[in-house]
Formats: C-alpha cells, structure tokens, sequence
C-alpha cells in the first residue's frame, strides 16, 4: 500500500464522527497523526505520510467490549475491511489467537489510509507483543495487539478539537525510547529500514520540532509516567533509557536511515541535515533523558 499524505484535523473529524459517542473515552489515537496533530495543531493545511490510524482501546478491561462496538458500528455504515496482506482474512475459533487479523477498517470510498485497533496491556509486566482475541456477532475472530509501553504513550493524553483523546508528542518519545534500548534488527514493512532507527527517528523528529523551552517539564513528567505505569519495574527501565538512541547517534548507518524517515515524515520539507539532527539527539540525551535518571535516584 503506497503511504500518502493526509490531514490530521480531517482524519480525526472523520475517525471522531464515526466512533459510537459511549466509546468515544475508551479510545486514544497514537503515532504519526497524534504527533502531527499536536504539532502543526496551527496550521490548517498541513499534511503527514500515514496509512494507519492506531487507536488504542483503553483501559484493557474494556478492550474486548469496546473493539467489538467500534468494529461492528464501523462495519455497518460502511467501513471495509482491509484485505490485503498476510493474515487480512478473518479467522474462526479455531484461529490461534496470535495468528488472528487486526481490526484494520477502510472508510467508506477510501483507500488512503485505514483504522486500526490496538489495546492497552493487561498488565504492567508485560513483555513482547500480546495478542487479545475479539469476537464479532458475525463470527469472525479478530486480534487485539498490544505493545508493552503503549500505556506510556496514552499517558495524560490531550482531548483533540473533535472529542477524541490524542497521545502526546513527548509521551510517544519515551515510548519509543524504552521500547528500543538498542538497535534491533527487525525491518518495517518495506524491508529495507529498521524499527528501531524508524521509531527512534521519529523521537529526533518530535524534538526537533519542539521549542527548547517546552523541554522543561519533560524529566519530571517522564520520572511521574515511569513510576505510575511501572511501580515494580521503573528502576530497571531506567537504567537503560536512552540506550538505543546513543547507539544509533554513533551509527552513521542507522542515523541515515533515521532522518531518512524523518525527511519524509514530520520533517517533510525542513531541510534537516544528519549533523543537525544528531545535535538534536545529544542535547535531548543531556537534558532530558539524563534528568530522568537523575531525578530517579533521589
């Protein structure tokens, strides 16, 4: 599917005027419109490459009950299911549940972008990806992804002009930021760029677009997430934070492919150099990341 361009403001008045009103609280959307939102939030024409739209059911106890409701209303006023790709068909009961689709939905007449389902993690120990099953009335089986540090992202979410919640710029870095505390191998769907130097290129993206001074009251909101989300393990996490974002400065491969993505992305038409961007990721290592350890170990 080729990635095009598409309006934050308009994705969200659509996704928003379509999601039953009593789920409306239970869903957050995160990544690349969430952050373009927030960002470019004054500026009515701006545009950003996404084909997905991840909304995050939250919390997990009403996953299931709210997925199956915004799954079969969307389906019923004409939302499509996405079929291309590996696993596109729905299953059955007999369906391994980490071998089930997502809930992947087209809007009626489009195929620029589709919404996908996400959930929050069952619990705060969670490793890896989980896979949670969902069932329609129709019978088909569907899956409910969940990513370890997607309850950082959605933490303190902002409410979004169209009455859905949005994930925050900052929350979405310290996201990324603990999910890849080193450089993993594992490539994005294009098969040439790696997650980690996708995802971490996107924390370069977000700072950079974002003025010094708001920077301030990051260390002491991100040191509050850390101990809220993780109460037995933020010390661990900690430990290690920045890690992979230190590794992929001093890679000049991996930071090329960093703001390759980010030049086509957020930083679509700023001119960024790697030295540039580079700068930017040291002066966040120092300032924000570093605070956070050090307020920790108070």
């Amino acid at each position: 599917m080729k990635i095009q361009e598409v309006s934050p403001r308009q994705v969200l008045k659509q996704v928003a005027a379509a999601v039953p009103q009593e789920v409306k609280e239970n869903i957050i959307i995160v990544g690349s419109l969430a952050a373009a939102y927030w960002l470019f939030k004054d500026e009515s024409d701006y545009a950003v490459r996404t084909k997905d739209i991840d909304c995050v059911l939250s919390p997990f106890i009403h996953a299931v009950e709210s997925g199956k409701t915004v799954a079969e209303n969307l389906i019923a006023n004409g939302w499509m299911p996405k079929t291309e790709g590996d696993f596109a068909k729905p299953g059955n009961a007999k369906t391994k549940t980490d071998q089930l689709p997502a809930v992947r939905l087209y809007p009626p007449g489009l195929h620029a972008w589709f919404l996908e389902l996400l959930a929050e993690p069952k619990t705060n120990s969670q490793n890896g990806l989980k896979w949670t099953r969902l069932k329609l009335t129709s019978g088909e089986h569907y899956g409910l992804p969940s990513f370890p540090f997607i309850k950082v992202a959605i933490f303190n979410a902002g409410k979004s002009d169209f009455g859905l919640r949005c994930a925050l710029p900052e929350m979405m870095m310290l996201a990324n930021l603990l999910e890849h505390t080193r450089i993993k191998p594992d490539l994005t769907s294009d098969k040439k760029t790696k997650r980690s130097n996708k995802d971490l290129g996107r924390v370069l993206a977000i700072a950079r677009l974002t003025p010094s001074r708001l920077w301030e009251p990051w260390p002491q909101v991100w040191s509050d997430c850390l101990q809220q989300c993780f109460p037995n393990r933020w010390h661990e996490l900690v430990s290690t934070l920045g890690d992979g974002l230190r590794e992929m400065l001093n890679s000049p491969s991996d930071l090329r492919q960093a703001v390759e993505n980010c030049t086509t992305g957020l930083l679509s038409g700023r001119n960024i150099s790697a030295e540039q961007l580079k700068e930017t990721g040291e002066r966040l290592i120092v300032f924000v990341v570093e605070e956070v350890q050090q307020v920790l170990k108070q």
